[in-house]
């Protein structure tokens, strides 16, 4: 089906804006990509070097630039429960290689590092620049310059936007991402949800919230809300970088096994030796940036993709905005309620259809571009599948169900959630913004209350347990910017700001920040650009302004007189506390040189 009038209008007026940087993207992938292995580059000492732990067999066929060579790009640690299984991938990719009349080899490790475990520590605020820090780490087992393809273990908040910046960098090698799944479903994340509220309001202590929380994380795997992790998957699925149904086999399967393995091969298969050569570079266009916009509002997810994927489609010469992201969820239709969406996790997600009923229900009404590449070859009417085992052991396809196993979890596109993908941007005074807003009540969508000003997420819990916070209240959080301190998550505002909410006050948070990506049910204005400390309006904003927060018009507006406003002078915060400590001053040339949030927060462009 051709795709909906409005998604190849938005698609064309990126395809024209970004043409002077995509054309010149595309020239340099072509002039790296020709002339085949660039193995035959190497000298004799550089090639000992490159193969010097291979089998005789081994460097035989790697000599003679015949047999191809598949590079593994690894996030593993044992410390990320979503990583820990990544442990056993390459020797499963190593022998499915061998099968496969190849080679692999590890070429580099990135670093992995847990926003679960880093909220509202120091840590949080390296989080944000590990992206980009992950990017360069790949870049660097990439350039030995001894490989035909690309295999990238990786599923996290920042480790996927980062190996995609990686593989599109890297763009004349074909690239495939290898999911390790999530874990098994534990306690219901509502119920985790309800007890951290309970402790935030010293109804219960430590012990039972690490009860709750050790119970809901609980195993190898991705954590089972659909947050950034997940939605990464969503979307290295929808855009073509994963094999069809891969995404959300739990680890340490039989069919997770053979999943991994059917990947490689297929890598090694879509090398400039054989006949079906797809460079990432080359794989990856406007559509496939369009196709993964459209799946993070068709499935309510992470609000931290309204910057990565503008610094992912950067890296492949391709400028999307807020703008595109915002128009594209007015036309994208709401069809999964997963937590913090709703009650389900990613498994039952996953059980009640998944990506492959998802994919089918957009394509009916046209809202996917169809005519895009992929790893898989056939366009994205070969996703709409589910991926099972037959007798012997080895992957097959059959088509995704016609209805939802759980109405309740996956819609069909003819009677969606909500007509919208709640995800938009708010424009106004103090800059520009994002909201999303699958999680909050319509009610909710329109707030105006007065400011309470904070530097610090710690001095807003202050005062919610001081008891100085039970009112109608919009709370600026400011100096959260990637230039302040690396713009950390702000996640534990959450249960403070839940609990008032609940008690009937009118509340909202407006931030240069980022919230998690569970963002759920109080409306949050983030990212703010530009930043307090580029001396934005946030940075003017006293107590008591009046700040209306309108999710529907999509504005975001200070009710001061202009030109008293205007007068103002940008209020400039001591941010010396957050140069050094975890890592911290390692990364100040990261704050110096990091571009805005609506440009994806990013230091490469």
């Amino acid at each position: 089906m051709a795709a909906h009038s409005s998604i190849e209008a938005i698609t064309a007026r990126i395809v024209e804006r970004s043409k002077p940087l995509r054309e010149a993207y595309l020239d340099r992938v072509r002039r790296a990509g020709s002339g085949g292995p660039h193995r035959a580059v190497l000298s004799c000492g550089n090639l000992a070097h490159g193969f010097a732990v291979c089998s005789p067999a081994e460097k035989t066929a790697l000599a003679g630039d015949v047999v191809p060579n598949l590079g593994i790009i690894t996030a593993y640690n044992d410390m990320l429960s979503a990583h820990q299984p990544y442990e056993t991938f390459p020797p499963i990719i190593r022998e499915a290689a061998r099968e496969a009349g190849g080679i692999a080899q590890v070429a580099g490790g990135v670093p992995a590092m847990c926003d679960g475990v880093t909220q509202g520590q120091p840590g949080m605020e390296l989080s944000l620049f590990s992206r980009d820090a992950i990017a360069m780490a790949a870049g660097i087992g990439l350039s030995h310059n001894m490989f035909d393809a690309a295999v990238f273990l990786g599923i996290c908040d920042k480790i996927v936007p980062g190996l995609v910046i990686a593989a599109l960098s890297f763009g004349h090698l074909p690239s495939v991402f290898i999911p390790a799944g999530p874990m098994t479903s534990g306690l219901p994340n509502d119920e985790k949800s309800r007890i951290r509220q309970l402790y935030a309001e010293g109804k219960v202590g430590r012990a039972e919230l690490l009860d709750a929380e050790s119970k809901s994380y609980h195993g190898p795997g991705t954590c089972t809300f659909y947050g950034t992790a997940n939605s990464n998957q969503m979307l290295m699925e929808i855009m073509g970088f994963h094999m069809p149904g891969a995404s959300f086999v739990n680890p340490g399967t039989p069919l997770r096994d053979a999943l991994t393995k059917e990947a490689a091969k297929r890598a090694l298969a879509i090398t400039a030796l054989g006949n079906e050569f797809t460079p990432a570079g080359e794989m990856i266009d406007e559509r496939s940036i369009v196709n993964g916009v459209v799946g993070l509002h068709a499935t309510g997810g992470s609000t931290n993709h309204t910057l990565h994927l503008v610094a992912m489609a950067r890296a492949a010469g391709i400028l999307l905005t807020w703008q595109d992201i915002s128009d594209l969820s007015d036309v994208v239709p709401l069809l999964a309620r997963v937590y913090p969406n709703g009650l389900a996790d990613v498994n039952h997600f996953h059980a009640a259809g998944g990506m492959g009923f998802l994919i089918k229900q957009l394509l009916k009404q046209g809202l996917l571009h169809d005519d895009v590449r992929t790893v898989f070859g056939q366009g994205l009417e070969a996703y709409t599948i589910e991926a099972k085992l037959d007798a012997n052991g080895r992957v097959v396809r059959e088509p995704a169900p016609e209805e939802s196993g759980d109405k309740k979890v996956l819609a069909l596109i003819e009677t969606p959630f909500q007509s919208n993908g709640g995800l938009k941007m708010l424009t106004g005074h103090l800059g520009k913004a994002v909201i999303k807003i699958s999680a909050v009540k319509p009610e909710r969508h329109i707030i105006e209350a007065p400011a309470i000003v904070f530097h610090d997420q710690q001095e807003l819990q202050d005062a919610f347990k001081r008891c100085e916070l039970n009112r109608d209240f919009v709370a600026v959080v400011r100096f959260q910017g990637p230039k302040a301190n690396g713009m950390p998550e702000l996640h534990r505002l959450t249960p403070p700001l839940g609990v008032l909410q609940d008690r009937g006050f009118k509340v909202a948070l407006v931030t240069d920040g980022r919230m998690s990506g569970a963002s759920g049910k109080v409306p949050a204005a983030i990212h703010i650009t530009p930043e307090a400390s580029d001396g934005g309006p946030i940075a003017k904003i006293k107590d008591g302004d009046i700040i209306r927060l309108d999710a529907i018009a999509g504005t975001l507006e200070v009710l001061v007189d202009a030109a008293e406003f205007a007068a103002r002078t940008p209020v400039v915060a001591d941010l010396s506390d957050n140069e050094f400590g975890m890592g911290r001053e390692l990364f100040a040339a990261f704050r110096r040189n990091v571009g805005h949030a609506d440009q994806g927060a990013s230091v490469f462009a």
